[in-house]
């Protein structure tokens, strides 16, 4: 089974085989504004942040709080470099 990265930036067909959605249910979700996208071009992008939270909002605040937690870390032992 795939595994979506929070940073990672998906194609509308990518997300549509990690959701497992039809291309219409896609659309739809995109154009209601149920699934946050950046337009580049004539493609979408999403976040796999977004994927995340329309999958399960518990499984993106954890992943969230991780990546912050590693950040917090990261700038407190680099900022005396």
């Amino acid at each position: 089974m795939p595994e979506i990265n929070p940073n990672e930036v998906y194609t509308t067909a990518e997300a549509e085989k990690l959701l497992k959605v039809s291309n219409s249910t896609m659309k739809r979700l995109l154009k209601r504004g149920l699934l946050k996208a950046n337009k580049i071009g004539k493609q979408y992008r999403i976040f796999g942040h977004e994927l995340l939270k329309m999958l399960s909002p518990v499984v993106d605040t954890k992943a969230t709080n991780l990546y912050q937690k590693i950040k917090r870390k990261t700038v407190e032992a680099t900022k005396n470099w």
